[in-house]
């Protein structure tokens, strides 16, 4: 039995029925870590010794014949924008290198009340701005796929840990697409939960009204195990749903489609799409059709406007919440030599703790917000916001969930896109309308391009507090292809030449 291949469901059966402990579990992923780290570049913090610590607590305990939580002794790699004690949290940033937080994030505490084992932070875009993790303040995050290539961003660090077998699971944030992109060209599973399903406190803000705390991992299963963990209403975030949590374990168990209406959104297809994407994109919706599902195409015309309108609210937001960063309570502090003034040391600090991406971000939105703008710009894009809502609950009063390319391409090559933003932000074209208005999607694994061999990632929509919708449908598909391709994508990888590099190889 290879530990590191095996689902995190399959993880935490074994440990629970003491086949193996968790310690042996979690050494064995952060030997994988030491070996192929250096090359993938997923984690900016690994925490060895606490990880142990924590996994020989959920060994005492299950020894002491204590009930377990489903997912007690299994490893996970966090999004380094989570607080949690005893690490350090960097968002990807310079500006706060080596703070480490006296707090932990309500996600964090679930975690660990759980038993799941956090082995450290991983890299991302700074303060989650990007489509490629090239924006990290520290190094550029690899796709295990191809070493060339991004693994997308934000948490381009948790998707490529994932698909670098160096974590079963992960946590991430979705603010425009930053669970769901990665997932989509690494060939993992990323879902963005309904926004106020899952808690933001202690969850370092980039864009309040999008930010939204979700699931990461290899299969549908494990993301929906994960899901059960980390959602649910916390009175210490003013925006949390207070309703009981959609039963997702339960969906992605049963894995049926049978008589589900899904819509295919015109808007989210053509132009500017490789071709190989749209092709297994194609081939997966005859899967689904030949599972009993009823296609039918639905046209929501505000999406053509969400790019733009995403790109006034989410800076106008940054501006507002990077804010905070002022040289004068943690972080970085520059030119406090007693002689520059306080105005001054703020400036250096800023200038020099905050990377180029974070600054572009923060003239725009300033500049959104400012004075005889407001109307024209901010003002406009949230009518926008409101048209795209609009479409979305005309769309679903005719379907039961949406359907999309995760993303419009597959993995492109470091470097290619960075001095191209427009370029750069068109990664997010597919998921960016769920953030505005809200609601929960998922992105899963439907096939490799055949223009590049890269993974290409399949989008599931569904209304807000349907949750549930989005793991009967994507564990549908899941299966099925599992079933014709002999084993996952990732099983693919780590039987192919990449494989060898990641110590995985032939070991199914």
């Amino acid at each position: 039995m290879s530990l590191l291949r095996t689902s995190a469901a399959d993880l935490a059966g074994v440990i629970a029925s003491g086949e193996v402990s968790a310690r042996e579990v979690t050494q064995a992923h952060l030997d994988q870590i030491q070996a192929v780290d250096g090359s993938v570049k997923a984690f900016l913090h690994v925490d060895a010794e606490g990880a142990l610590a924590a996994a020989d607590a959920v060994d005492a305990r299950r020894a002491a014949g204590e009930a377990l939580s489903p997912l007690a002794g299994v490893p996970l790699a966090m999004k380094d924008i989570f607080t949690i004690t005893g690490m350090p949290t960097t968002c990807g940033s310079r500006i706060l290198e080596g703070w480490s937080p006296p707090y932990s994030s309500t996600i964090a505490e679930k975690l660990r009340a759980a038993g799941v084992v956090v082995l450290g932070k991983t890299n991302m875009d700074e303060f989650a701005m990007g489509s490629s993790t090239e924006n990290s303040g520290f190094f550029t995050t690899h796709n295990p796929w191809d070493n060339d290539r991004v693994p997308g961003g934000s948490g381009g660090g948790s998707a490529a840990s994932l698909a670098a077998f160096e974590a079963p699971l992960a946590i991430g944030t979705d603010t425009g697409g930053s669970i769901r992109q990665p997932a989509s060209v690494t060939g993992t599973v990323g879902v963005k939960p309904t926004y106020g399903g899952t808690s933001r406190y202690g969850v370092v803000a980039m864009a309040s009204s999008l930010d939204t705390p979700g699931p990461c991992a290899r299969t549908v299963l494990d993301a929906a195990l994960l899901h059960s963990v980390i959602a649910g209403h916390d009175p210490r975030d003013s925006t949390s749903i207070d309703a009981p949590v959609p039963d997702v374990v339960g969906a992605a168990r049963a894995a049926d489609v049978t008589g589900m209406r899904i819509g295919v959104v015109k808007e989210l297809g053509g132009e500017g799409y490789q071709p190989g994407v749209e092709q297994r994109f194609s081939e997966a919706l005859a899967v689904l059709e030949s599972l009993g599902a009823e296609i039918v195409e639905v046209s929501c015309p505000s999406f053509e406007y969400a790019l733009a309108a995403y790109y006034l609210i989410m800076p106008s937001e940054v501006s507002s919440n990077l804010a905070r960063f002022d040289a004068m309570r943690y972080g970085l502090r520059v030119g406090d030599d007693g002689v520059n003034s306080t105005e001054e040391v703020m400036n250096l600090t800023r200038g020099a703790g905050f990377g180029a991406e974070a600054k572009r971000r923060i003239i725009l939105g300033t500049y959104a917000l400012s004075s005889g703008y407001y109307d024209a710009y901010y003002g406009s894009a949230q009518k926008v916001r409101t048209l795209i809502k609009r479409d979305f609950d005309a769309a679903f009063a005719r379907t039961d969930v949406l359907v999309s390319p995760s993303t419009p391409t597959t993995a492109f090559r470091i470097g290619e896109r960075t001095a191209d933003p427009l370029a750069m932000y068109k990664a997010d074209l597919c998921t960016i309308p769920s953030n505005l208005a809200g609601n929960c999607g998922i992105s899963v694994p439907c096939g490799l391009s055949p223009d590049d061999g890269l993974p290409v990632g399949f989008q599931v929509m569904a209304p807000v507090m349907a949750d549930d919708r989005l793991y009967r449908v994507a564990a549908a598909l899941e299966a099925e292809l599992t079933k014709r391709w002999g084993g996952t994508l990732l099983d693919h990888l780590a039987d192919s030449p990449s494989g060898a590099y990641l110590g995985v190889g032939s070991m199914r």
